[in-house]
């Protein structure tokens, strides 16, 4: 086939069309098995998942069940011209195993801990005033835009450290345990937030790492875990002091905005009057 095509230049579209005719016309019916993960709802009323295996992933195939299932689904295969993207419609599925990611995440919890890592006893006190705030994240993210958005709003006298780290990937976890040991080391913060934005369970797996979860537990600078959106989680979030739904919400557990501030003010100073008026009225 490849001798026939040689000579022919095909346009984008019209090789997105001959891919589909081929794709939708060639695998009607067929089943696959796989690991759900990035499980979301869409407004449509479908509901969007990975379907992954050890060296693959199929996109974005509408259905019901929660991240982690491994599942068999049969279906037909469709192609959208627009993206050059195709999805798998789904007409049946059953269940064929428990998750290995979720397994995985599972046996570490347990063997963590054991060790004594989620000890309430280990959990550091919050400072109520931070003056500088480390954050452990991508330098590209949109988590850290998050941050440095609401603590602008809230509060822009808090100094702000960003301490870069990949948080997905081969490498990941380590680069975050080092920040997490220099910003100690260096003592460079009041508070750390460590955390990203959203994503699938493979995508947060660093924050579940060993080195990650040891470097919380040896931080004597108390530690946020923001990781992912308000459904989202890692082991991270039971080693830290303090566990944020979102890298915003763990912006403003850190800052007193300016309205919490003049409350305050006006509130010792209504203190302070009444402690003097009760001073004169003693002395008289």
């Amino acid at each position: 086939m490849s001798d026939l095509l040689g000579d022919v230049v095909f346009s984008v579209s019209d090789l997105t069309k001959l891919l589909k005719t081929t794709l939708e016309g060639s695998f009607y019916g067929l089943t696959l098995e796989g690991e759900i993960s990035n499980f979301r709802p869409a407004s449509s009323g479908h509901w969007y998942f990975q379907l992954n295996d050890a060296n693959q992933k199929s996109w974005r195939i509408p259905f019901v069940p929660k991240d982690g299932d491994i599942v068999l689904v049969t279906g037909s295969i469709s192609l959208y011209e627009k993206r050059g993207t195709y999805q798998i419609l789904c007409e049946t599925m059953v269940r064929s195993g428990k998750g290995d990611i979720l397994a995985l995440l599972e046996e570490r919890k347990r063997a963590f801990a054991e060790a004594g890592f989620f000890d309430a006893s280990l959990k550091r006190t919050l400072p109520r005033y931070p003056k500088r705030v480390g954050v452990v994240t991508s330098p590209t993210g949109a988590a850290l835009q998050d941050i440095l958005q609401v603590l602008g709003r809230r509060n822009n006298g808090i100094d702000i450290v960003i301490l870069p780290a990949p948080v997905q990937g081969d490498g990941a976890a380590q680069v975050i345990a080092d920040q997490l040991h220099a910003a100690n080391r260096l003592e460079l913060a009041d508070v750390l937030i460590v955390g990203r934005g959203g994503g699938s369970l493979e995508d947060l797996l660093p924050f579940s790492e060993q080195c990650v979860i040891e470097a919380i537990v040896a931080s004597h600078i108390p530690v946020i875990s923001a990781v992912g959106h308000e459904i989202d989680w890692a082991l991270s979030d039971y080693a830290a002091d303090l566990r944020a739904p979102t890298p915003s919400a763990a912006a403003e557990l850190v800052s007193e905005s300016r309205s919490e501030q003049l409350e305050r003010i006006a509130s010792l100073k209504q203190a302070m009057a009444g402690a003097v008026s009760q001073k004169i009225a003693l002395t008289r």
